[in-house]
């Protein structure tokens, strides 16, 4: 194969279904956002254990995943994470000790937890970031989604989303480790407010952080491609 064929530049995306997308977006974060947390909080208020509006709560994602199969003949790996992620919730709920310092630190293990996933991923044929931005920069048809597979060919794209996913697996261990350590240190009417805003600002921060990386290593990747093209031409002459 020359230097000019096919690796010099990544294919472009298909055509995306405006309505195919939209549907999707929403299906997703609604069976996998706003049905778990609504379930839980509404079973909790009613005298439910932790466990229990859990466990409840986690029938969602699992119906997504039934949809995704009977509709795209395909398992939704974002709805199998977020599965694990609530089976992780209600097994270190029933952990050791009730009290409110031990809630805290529990809620600090899930997502201490879940950056071990992400790093555990590291290991597996595909990081868990892969799945992550196949769910949301497809509209889930089988064309979009083969391009983004095919997309694994590439060096640089399989490295920055093995970045991606390791970044986001340091980042939750850190944000743990300080949370479990800010739960021994501030009185826990002050940890119960930090507590959240500690979760949405690392999540925010991440989401942020991905985005731009995510675009820059591709527009380095598109002028590598460029400049290998132009090097492959100026042989050829």
């Amino acid at each position: 194969m020359s230097v000019s064929e096919p690796q010099a530049t990544r294919p472009a995306p298909p055509a995306r279904s405006a309505g195919a997308a939209a549907f999707g977006w929403i299906l997703t974060i609604g069976l996998n956002v706003v049905a778990p947390i609504i379930t839980y909080n509404q079973l909790h208020d009613h005298g439910w254990s932790e466990f229990g509006a859990l466990l409840v709560s986690s029938a969602w994602p699992v119906l997504d995943s039934a949809i995704s199969l009977a509709w795209r003949r395909k398992l939704d790996e974002f709805a199998v994470v977020t599965l694990v992620f609530l089976v992780i919730t209600a097994v270190v709920s029933l952990v050791g000790a009730h009290s409110a310092r031990a809630l805290l630190i529990k809620d600090s293990c899930v997502t201490g937890l879940f950056g071990l996933l992400c790093l555990a991923t590291l290991l597996a044929p595909r990081p868990l970031m892969f799945y992550f931005g196949r769910k949301f920069a497809t509209d889930g048809t089988s064309e979009s989604t083969a391009w983004w597979n095919g997309l694994w060919q590439y060096e640089g794209f399989r490295r920055t989303l093995t970045v991606m996913t390791t970044v986001w697996g340091v980042a939750y261990l850190a944000e743990a480790g300080v949370r479990i350590a800010l739960t021994y240190v501030l009185d826990t009417g002050t940890m119960v407010t930090v507590s959240p805003i500690m979760i949405y600002t690392v999540l925010g921060v991440l989401a942020l952080w991905t985005a731009r990386y995510g675009k820059r290593s591709q527009a380095e990747g598109e002028r590598r491609a460029a400049a290998d093209a132009a090097a492959a031409q100026a042989g050829a002459v």
